[in-house]
């Protein structure tokens, strides 16, 4: 790409030969143990080098697991030092599968997933209203929202106030207060609109409520550390800042109609967006619905766990049934009325669809998150695979597209249905 158009682009430098900026976990890859052909590998693999030749991704990371063993795991790009207006001289580290990285909204089905163990373990009705909980919540018409329409966006508090200091997103008594005096766009459930944020803050509450334990702690002790992440935290510790990975915008400028569906969905500008996620402030908060760190094989090993029914070598962290409640389709496919496009949840997950979704072509039993659109992170039960894509660039329309869309409908492609009676029950 000329400079000229890598300027208009938004993108960064992209090499000729992309085995220059190419990092593979070789003893984290084994296709033969799961049955797949090096062919498979090598489309899938080929497909993350066409979305990095796009220029909008600084840098890359991917996780696949097929029938329980990782087949592809490795990174393209640069961790920080390649932005779209970054110097020549900056310096560039490069990405590696070790290098965490914000998933983002991805952060959700984790923090969902904390809600369903709570249930498992008789601290928490889903069904309750959150006001059972923290009784502050029920100020202004909301004593009848529950958890699980929080879970499902259906709380009817979709953003937090408008033009409320960025500032107060990592000061949690703040923004409580701000959620609390708020007032629902509706409480029955009935109309669907994404909570970006404000929904983890709820949640939150509520689990720090029922277990007089911060939510932290509760993740370390129920997932992380069983799951023997090195990763996976809300935020990052202040002595390892210096390894997360730059956050970019980068595509075209997003005009109207799509800046304003993105104003609406962030609460700012995509400029905004990039200044707050590099900010140590927000890289150090607890931020539920959006700042969980780590890699793309932890957040695959998340969920393989879950499509081993709740186990994890051999170690109990959920029930099946609760995985099984954390799928379940909850509502019809509806338009969102904050990302304004078709949706289908769960009581924290984005499902997928038949004869097509968001995770591809017949993908009726996958279910993941995505994360600032482009990072996405799923599994299929019907096709066993765990998939993690995360990437560092804030494109939100531009010619990187089919390259993301063709890299879902590949990874459909190259795993077939399985027959129903191979699959977990809640894939049956």
């Amino acid at each position: 790409m000329n400079p000229i158009a890598r300027r208009a682009l938004h993108s960064c430098k992209v090499p000729k030969d992309l085995s220059t900026v190419t990092y593979r976990d070789v003893a984290g890859e084994k296709p033969e143990a799961a049955g797949v052909d090096s062919r498979t590998v090598d489309t899938i693999w080929k497909n993350v080098e066409a979305l990095y030749r796009t220029g909008v991704h600084p840098g890359i990371q991917i996780s696949v697991r097929h029938r329980g063993e990782q087949i592809l795991h490795r990174a393209i790009g640069h961790a920080s030092g390649n932005g779209p207006h970054d110097s020549a001289d900056t310096p560039k580290i490069a990405m590696t599968t070790e290098t965490p990285i914000c998933y983002f909204s991805a952060s959700k089905a984790v923090t969902a997933l904390l809600m369903h163990m709570l249930v498992e373990q008789g601290l928490v009705n889903l069904m309750d209203p959150v006001s059972y909980y923290c009784p502050e919540f029920a100020a202004n018409g909301k004593r009848t929202i529950t958890v699980h329409q929080i879970l499902s966006h259906r709380g009817g508090i979709p953003a937090i106030p408008k033009e409320t200091p960025i500032d107060v997103l990592w000061n949690q008594d703040e923004v409580w207060r701000l959620l609390c005096e708020s007032r629902a766009a509706e409480v029955n459930g009935s109309k669907v609109a994404y909570h970006a944020i404000t929904g983890g803050y709820v949640l939150q509450r509520v689990l720090e409520k029922v277990t007089g334990d911060t939510i932290e702690h509760y993740l370390d002790k129920h997932l992380r550390q069983p799951m023997n992440m090195k990763w996976f935290t809300y935020g990052i510790q202040a002595e390892k800042l210096h390894e997360l990975a730059t956050n970019y915008t980068t595509g075209p400028t997003p005009r109207f109609p799509v800046s304003w569906i993105v104003n609406r969905a962030l609460g700012g500008n995509i400029a905004t967006v990039e200044k707050v996620t590099n900010d140590p402030r927000f890289q150090e908060a607890v931020i539920p619905a959006g700042n969980l760190c780590g890699t793309a094989e932890e957040m695959g090993r998340f969920f393989q766990m879950m499509l081993n029914g709740g186990l994890w070598n051999g170690k109990r962290i959920c029930s099946e049934i609760t995985v099984r409640r954390a799928v379940q389709q909850f509502g019809s496919l509806q338009i969102d009325r904050t990302m304004m496009m078709p949706m289908r949840f769960s009581a924290g997950m984005m499902l997928g669809g038949n004869p097509v979704g968001l995770w591809g072509q017949k993908s009726r039993y996958a279910f993941g998150h995505v994360g600032l659109i482009n990072k996405l992170c799923w599994a299929d039960a019907a096709r066993d695979i765990s998939v993690s894509l995360l990437n560092t660039g804030f494109p939100i329309v531009g010619h990187h597209i089919p390259a993301l869309g063709k890299f879902v409908y590949t990874i459909a492609r190259q795993f077939p249905l399985r027959p129903e009676s191979e699959r977990p029950v809640f894939a049956a």
